[in-house]
């Protein structure tokens, strides 16, 4: 009898114990599961949506795809992520991003107003020879480290986001905010780019630190034959005699240091005319006769108006906001929020 009672008292207490036990185990696996959903959605990257902001007229951009000729219309700051991607290297300091964000919505904003209907019916083209640089998300993601792919986007969306609606105006109008890779320390006046009147606020400035970048020098080498040949192309009566001391000889420098003006044999060229011709990437060069080779050392890279984007990483490197940086390109400026 004793035996009897001593199974049911176990059996009861089993009825009572197990249900305990196993719901505790139940909760610790749902714990865990619930603690390692909250770890995925910390670590997982959200991507940085783009602020909705109203610029009247301006919320979209009419874009001009040069490879296939067709017109995309898109909103402003959607574009201009694309543009920053493009243009700027995404390792460069975060103002450096920022004052580029502004730089290049004042270059859209600009075309808009001065549309001069030569884009087939759009705003702005996808060109950076023409306008300003453009790239996909999906191309620009397939460039990327693809472990980084979206901080990057985020980190360039960040800095359009953090200056919406920011311009640079001057007398309160838009600016034609030129910008350009690397002044090799010294920016150009547009006069002697393109010619024309020029821009008041485009003026010749020093920046430090940006020989400190790949972009600040490189060399072009050239037979004299090869050098022959390209010069043929533009001028058919062109003739060298490289026996002579003074047959390639700079002329004239502009104010910033770069060629106005360099004489091949019998023809005298623009600096700009050579840069285009020889294939340098830009006016500021020295040239050496080495036998039967013609050596250009170049300084800078880009026609080196307006802002310097290395010139503005280092900027950023030594301190300065988005703000500094474009005052020190542009003179006289003001940042305006549109």
């Amino acid at each position: 009898m004793r035996k009897v009672l001593l199974y049911l008292l176990i059996i009861i207490s089993l009825c009572f114990i197990l249900p305990i036990i196993f719901t505790k185990r139940f909760n610790v696996i749902e714990t865990m599961a619930t603690y390692m959903e909250n770890e995925i959605q910390e670590n997982k990257i959200e991507e940085v949506k783009i602020a909705d902001y109203d610029y009247s007229k301006y919320k979209t951009v009419k874009l001009l795809h040069t490879n296939t000729n067709e017109v995309e219309e898109i909103k402003l700051d959607e574009y201009l992520v694309n543009v920053v991607s493009a243009e700027m290297p995404v390792d460069f300091d975060i103002e450096a991003l920022k004052a580029q964000a502004i730089v290049a919505r004042t270059y859209t904003i600009y075309k808009i107003i001065n549309n001069n209907s030569k884009h087939k019916g759009a705003d702005i083209c996808d060109s950076s020879s023409c306008c300003q640089a453009w790239i996909s998300k999906e191309d620009r993601f397939k460039r990327w480290d693809e472990n980084l792919a979206q901080e990057n986007w985020n980190k360039i969306s960040s800095a359009v986001n953090d200056t919406i609606g920011k311009i640079i105006t001057y007398e309160g109008a838009p600016i034609n905010a030129f910008f350009h890779s690397n002044s090799g320390g010294m920016t150009e006046v547009p006069f002697n780019v393109w010619g024309g009147s020029g821009y008041p606020y485009l003026q010749v400035v020093e920046t430090s630190g940006e020989d400190a970048y790949s972009q600040y020098s490189s060399e072009v080498t050239l037979t004299k034959q090869e050098l022959l040949d390209k010069l043929k192309e533009n001028y058919s009566d062109i003739e060298i005699d490289f026996n002579l001391e003074n047959c390639i000889e700079i002329l004239e420098l502009t104010e910033s240091g770069r060629v106005k003006t360099v004489k091949f044999g019998n023809k005298n060229l623009s600096g700009v005319e050579a840069r285009t011709i020889l294939g340098l990437r830009s006016t500021n060069f020295d040239i050496t006769i080495d036998g039967d080779n013609i050596k250009f050392s170049v300084i800078g890279y880009g026609h080196g108006v307006g802002m310097s984007q290395t010139g503005a990483d280092a900027l950023a490197k030594q301190g300065l906001n988005y703000e500094d940086i474009i005052k020190h390109f542009y003179i006289g400026i003001e940042i305006t929020n549109m």
